[in-house]
Formats: C-alpha cells, sequence, structure tokens
C-alpha cells in the first residue's frame, strides 16, 4: 500500500496545480521572464524588460479570468483595471527607454547572464505577488453583490491611477524643457512628494486589492501581501532608494535641492499652504 501511496499523491499534487488558476498562472507568468531573460541575455539589452513585465500583467489578469470560467461583474471590471493600468505604464517605460537608449539600473549587468537571470525571475515574483488578489478573485466562481469595499477601491485605484500619469508626464515635460537640463523638477505633484507616482503606484494596488477582499475568505486575506510588496518594493529595494542616491550626487551640493529635501516628503504626500 506503501508503494501505491507515493505515486498517487504525486498524480493528485499534479492534478492540483494544472487545475489551479493561481498556479497555472505562476508557472505561465515564470516561462515569460524566463524565455524574456533568455533572448535579453542574447542580444545583451534590457529595452524590453518593462515591457514585458507590464505585459505578463494583463495576459495574467484576463488568463485568469478565462480559466475561472466565472466572469463576474466584479472580475471584469478588475481585469479591465489591470490593463489600463499596464497599458499606460507599459507603453510610457517602453517609449522612455527607446528615447534614452538605456536603462542606469543595468549598467553593470547587461554582460552578466546570471546576474540578468536573477533580475528577470525577482520580475516574475513581482508580477505574481502583486497580481495575487486579482488573480484569486478572477478564480473565485462564488460571488456577492457590489458594497463599500468595490467602490472604496475602484476610487483608490482611479487616484493612484490619476496621480502617476499626472506625475510622469509632468515629469517627461520638464525634462524635455531645454531650459531645465541640470536642474531637479519641485513643481506640480512634485512639490508635494518626492515620488508622487511611487505613491499612485501603491494606491493602484490597494485598490484592487480592497475590491477583491470582498469576495475573499480566511487564507485569502494574505494577499494584502500584494500592496505591501509594492510599498516595500518601492520604499525600500528598487525604487526610491536608487533614485535618492543619484539625486544626492547630482544635487547634494545644491542648496535649493537640500531646501526641496528638508520641506518634501519623500512618499506620502501633505498639501503645503
Amino acid at each position: 500500500m506503501t508503494n501505491t501511496l507515493a505515486p498517487q499523491l504525486l498524480v493528485d499534487l499534479s492534478d492540483f496545480i494544472m487545475g489551479s488558476t493561481v498556479a497555472k498562472c505562476a508557472v505561465t507568468d515564470l516561462g515569460i521572464q524566463w524565455a524574456g531573460w533568455a533572448l535579453a541575455a542574447a542580444f545583451k539589452t534590457e529595452k524590453f524588460y518593462d515591457l514585458a513585465g507590464s505585459g505578463t500583467f494583463i495576459l495574467l489578469a484576463h488568463l485568469s479570468r478565462l480559466w475561472g470560467r466565472a466572469g463576474h461583474f466584479r472580475q471584469n471590471v478588475q481585469t479591465g483595471l489591470v490593463t489600463a493600468w499596464g497599458l499606460r505604464l507599459g507603453t510610457f517605460l517602453f517609449m522612455r527607454i527607446l528615447k534614452d537608449g538605456q536603462d542606469r539600473r543595468f549598467d553593470h549587468v547587461r554582460g552578466s547572464p546570471g546576474t540578468f537571470f536573477v533580475y528577470w525571475t525577482i520580475q516574475a515574483v513581482w508580477v505574481f505577488v502583486t497580481l495575487l488578489p486579482t488573480l484569486m478573485l478572477n478564480s473565485e466562481t462564488r460571488d456577492t453583490p457590489l458594497g463599500t469595499r468595490d467602490y472604496l477601491g475602484w476610487t483608490l485605484w482611479g487616484i493612484g491611477f490619476a496621480t502617476e500619469a499626472i506625475a510622469d508626464q509632468q515629469k517627461l515635460i520638464f525634462k524635455r524643457d531645454p531650459d531645465n537640463i541640470g536642474k531637479f523638477i519641485q513643481s506640480g505633484l512634485w512639490a508635494y512628494s518626492r515620488h508622487p507616482n511611487y505613491f499612485g503606484e501603491i494606491l493602484q494596488w490597494s485598490g484592487l486589492w480592497l475590491s477583491a477582499s470582498s469576495v475573499m475568505q480566511g487564507p485569502q486575506y494574505l494577499s494584502v501581501a500584494s500592496p505591501l510588496f509594492v510599498w516595500f518594493l518601492l520604499r525600500h529595494v528598487s525604487g526610491i532608494p536608487i533614485l535618492e542616491r543619484q539625486a544626492m550626487k547630482k544635487w547634494g551640493s545644491d542648496p535649493g535641492y537640500l531646501d526641496y529635501l528638508k520641506n518634501t516628503p519623500i512618499l506620502w504626500p501633505w498639501p503645503k499652504f
């Protein structure tokens, strides 16, 4: 009996993995990022790194809705919001790197396939953890009437989307002005936060988790790791720390910049009176 138990457990585990929408999305995510790494390492380029990431978000959102076979209104809205986020941010980042020619994050990575592999694998983790509430929602056949959490969550997403898009556009326009060469932006939304685009990013994923939580039960609530992970990644790992170090090297001796640091919050904005 023992000899037949182990193979049966493996079969049951395999059936669970292949039958689980969330698990299939995880495997698909990893496959896309590793295929992206193979191409990027071969051509020693990072030009489609961000595009592959945002594209995977969109693909998995729609695949999870397809595989989940429910198609409730809340799921359709959630999938649409993820798609809108991915299209805007992915296009913006791709056009930016085409113009700049390179991404400084990869200056010491392009020639090292092993390190490049780590970057692409981390992107797979970022996609999966961030999208987890949406994957859980889209794989849920149970539905509940729309309520406060849905409307509040979608409102948060809308505010975050507008904040990130406006902040990105303001900085783009600022940098394109020849009179601003060598200067730092401190106008518009950037007068209230040194990283308003990241503030908008965190709001969006917080809102999507809040709406998805309307149908969550028990351990599913642990998917709150999504907005927390986005905040931690941007605040302490790959976003703000890198940009703050670069800015300090560039303008650290500028009294105007030091005043900006002193009077402008690093992430969470507050109004100036």
